[in-house]
């Protein structure tokens, strides 16, 4: 391979149906909504968890949105973990408002607010770049402090799982498939940058952790919507926005020129970025040749092939890096 692999983020995952979900959570989503569940669509396929996830209406007209997954799944702590978090985000940023959860035979089922969008960066355009970016300007500035208490730091949530480029200039464990193939020569620099978590990313802002354009949603009117808010972490205030550099750069957006722009990273030191997008590259090759976990599909792993390509190529931009097999 010597290009990063393409990814189709509207048909990433493999979900449940409706039927399939357990008849009393059904029953308890209808008690605390308030209404019959009249209506649901057919599974979304964007995302990665194996949850249940879909438009639903209900007897009074409402349309919602609900999310479901078993205790044995990642996405059932995540959900409650979203369900938590929204209520608590300052009213400038536009998450989709929880209207209700429940739990049933060992299900937790989260409902929201409809939000009739569609996903930007498919590929990214100019236009979508700038909605982004503004929604991530206006939503760093209402994060900052954190109105959020007990927040874990971005550098505790990516813990010990950046250290792969290390392990293997120490000879531990092997190179990951499916990466640049320039990537050997430039590990020591990686792996310095890395090193610079602990000063890089310390921050007073709550950052989502995990946007990407699976997780925004543009209205009819403009209005950019974030939704799945289960990763929230304490930050620098720019690291929502900065992570969606570099796939749009791989897609033809000047993100070099709209870094040097903005005001998130005004006056932030070069290797403090450089630091950032390392640490996400280095993060996203742990698993790459593993079996995808339970309840998601393969493309969780071309996924992470794809964000660790094109954030190494960003790097290799901004560093002088060699990117021709030698």
């Amino acid at each position: 391979m010597n290009r990063a692999p393409e990814v189709d983020y509207s048909t990433t995952s493999a979900r449940p149906e409706w039927g399939s979900l357990p008849s009393a959570l059904h029953e308890a989503l209808a008690e605390t909504l308030g209404q019959r569940i009249v209506d649901v669509a057919p599974p979304v396929s964007s995302g990665f968890t194996g949850g249940f996830a879909a438009r639903a209406q209900l007897a009074d007209g409402r349309r919602v949105f609900i999310k479901a997954a078993p205790e044995e799944l990642h996405a059932y702590g995540a959900y409650q973990r979203e369900a938590e978090v929204v209520p608590q985000l300052p009213a400038v940023v536009r998450a989709p408002a929880v209207v209700g959860t429940a739990l049933a035979d060992r299900w937790f089922a989260v409902a929201a607010e409809w939000v009739d969008g569609r996903m930007p960066g498919a590929p990214w355009t100019e236009a979508d770049f700038e909605l982004v970016t503004a929604a991530c300007e206006a939503t760093a500035e209402a994060m900052r402090p954190s109105p959020l208490t007990g927040l874990d730091s971005f550098a505790d949530l990516v813990g010990d799982d950046v250290g792969v480029p290390a392990q293997v200039l120490a000879g531990e464990r092997a190179l990951p498939s499916g990466l640049p193939p320039w990537l050997p020569q430039v590990l020591p620099e990686l792996v310095e940058l890395v090193q610079l978590l602990p000063q890089a990313l310390v921050g007073d802002t709550a950052a989502h952790s995990d946007l990407r354009p699976d997780n925004l949603l543009i209205d009819n009117s403009g209005t950019c919507w974030t939704i799945d808010w289960n990763w929230l972490t304490l930050g620098p205030r720019w690291v929502d926005w900065v992570g969606l550099l570099p796939v749009a750069q791989y897609q033809g957006i000047d993100t070099f020129g709209a870094l040097a722009r903005s005001p998130l990273t005004a006056g932030v030191p070069d290797d403090h970025l450089d630091c950032f997008v390392a640490v996400i590259a280095a993060y996203m090759m742990k698993n790459t040749d593993a079996p995808p976990p339970p309840g998601c599909t393969p493309a969780l792993r071309e996924h992470q092939r794809l964000y660790a390509w094109t954030f190494l190529d960003w790097l290799a931009v901004r560093r002088g890096w060699p990117t021709v097999d030698v």
